[in-house]
């Protein structure tokens, strides 16, 4: 409902505030979340005083309110994160809650629309010959556990990337781990008995090279537009963890085709693993890290046996091997665009000639977050997710800002060429 005098607050890390900016019209493709048990603060526009409702009455009954935030889809990245407090309710499930408000006439979100490939676009997938074209790639190879995970991540998580390796196009999923030497704070995939629920469940039983390789032969064979296969998805463990088999599968590829790339999605923990991979013949790898500062980078990944040290050497032996290297950014209003955060990322980006950098809006209750970053990580005053953008932009000009992983003839040189 809209609020008959009061405006809508955002948050900016542990601040609320009225927004300094514009919102956009609400976007194709994303929803409104109700976020149960948080209490929306409103801004009063005759003194800018923040209001807390506790209760609103309503058709002449009393109600407690909650607060609502947007969820976004690709191609998108949140600026601030919904105005509430919290009162009783339950941890948020992991997605990437975004401030909106009612605006004039329909809903509007703060955010920024980061890449415009329409090849994202929602309206080409969840389509209704989906269900067919898994049940017939299932009817080919009825054993293969990459397919039998796949038709759960297409079918019930609405997953893109796995959608694609039904459709035969662009980009298709390969997942590989069961498990993981991380215990990320915010994991979709595995979360303690105190956390929010995990939305995604990750597979039994890890795949053979033979079946990654089959799946993948068949994509990169003949799949259209911008052709790659991904190894490692957000939903699974560390594909790394299982680096001889992914070896062997690349190799099984490449002694059948020579077409589209073979990318790594990873945390990059294992250098001497992903130096094996390089060998057998990856050529895309893609970093997630939600700081380039140790202390914030390790409350919130939780390593086990590797710290950010070993991400680095992996960052750094990616560039030297001539891999197209992305970081996949999870990025945190309020936090990852304080002044000092965004230097030393920007000093990682010059120091490794990043070729792309994937802002991808951090999933977790913002308030569990906020309880990681407190006092952690590099100072400074937040400067804002647009205007952290615009620095990179200036000062790496090089660098491809985006949401989406480059196919090869997208990329042109990578900045190892280049250098």
């Amino acid at each position: 409902m809209d609020h008959p005098r009061l405006l809508a607050s955002v948050r900016s890390g542990e601040e609320l505030l009225g927004p300094s900016e514009a919102p956009i019209p609400l976007p194709p493709g994303a929803r409104l979340a109700h976020l149960p048990g948080r209490r929306p603060v409103g801004v009063d526009p005759s003194t800018g005083e923040l209001t807390l409702l506790r209760e609103v009455v309503v058709r002449g009954r009393r109600i407690e309110p909650h607060a609502v935030g947007a969820l976004l889809p690709p191609g998108y990245t949140r600026t601030f994160l919904p105005g509430e407090v919290k009162a009783e309710g339950p941890l948020l499930p992991q997605w990437a809650y975004t401030a909106a408000a009612w605006g004039q006439g329909e809903p509007v979100a703060w955010a920024v629309r980061t890449d415009r490939r329409t090849h994202w676009d929602p309206d080409r997938f969840s389509t209704k010959e989906l269900r067919t074209r898994v049940d017939q790639a299932l009817l080919a190879d009825p054993d293969n556990r990459v397919l039998t995970q796949l038709r759960t991540c297409a079918l019930v998580y609405r997953c893109f990337t796995s959608q694609n390796l039904f459709y035969r196009r662009d980009e298709g999923a390969i997942p590989v781990s069961v498990m993981c030497n991380a215990a990320c704070v915010g994991c979709i995939s595995e979360q303690p008995p105190d956390g929010p629920p995990a939305s995604h469940a990750r597979m039994d039983d890890g795949p053979s090279a033979e079946e990654m390789a089959r799946v993948a032969v068949l994509h990169l064979a003949g799949a259209t537009g911008r052709v790659m296969v991904s190894f490692g998805q957000g939903c699974e463990g560390e594909p790394l963890t299982r680096w001889p088999v992914i070896a062997r599968a690349i190799r099984l590829v490449r002694e059948q085709t020579a077409r589209g790339s073979l990318h790594l999605n990873t945390n990059a923990s294992l250098t001497t693993g992903l130096a094996g991979l390089f060998d057998a013949g990856l050529d895309s790898v893609r970093v997630s890290l939600n700081s380039a500062v140790k202390d914030l980078y390790e409350a919130y990944y939780c390593p086990v046996k590797y710290g950010w040290e070993d991400v680095e050497a992996s960052i750094a032996l990616a560039r030297q091997r001539g891999a197209y290297l992305s970081l996949n950014l999870l990025t945190f209003p309020g936090v990852t665009d304080r002044e000092g955060e965004v230097q030393a990322l920007l000093e990682l980006i010059e120091r490794h000639r990043v070729d792309q950098l994937q802002t991808r809006s951090l999933c977790i209750d913002p308030l569990q977050y906020l309880a990681v970053a407190r006092d952690t990580g590099a100072g400074g005053s937040a400067m804002g997710i647009r205007a952290m953008l615009g620095v990179l932009r200036r000062k790496a000009p090089w660098l491809r800002i985006g949401n989406f992983s480059r196919a090869r003839f997208e990329r042109g040189p990578t900045s190892a060429a280049r250098a």
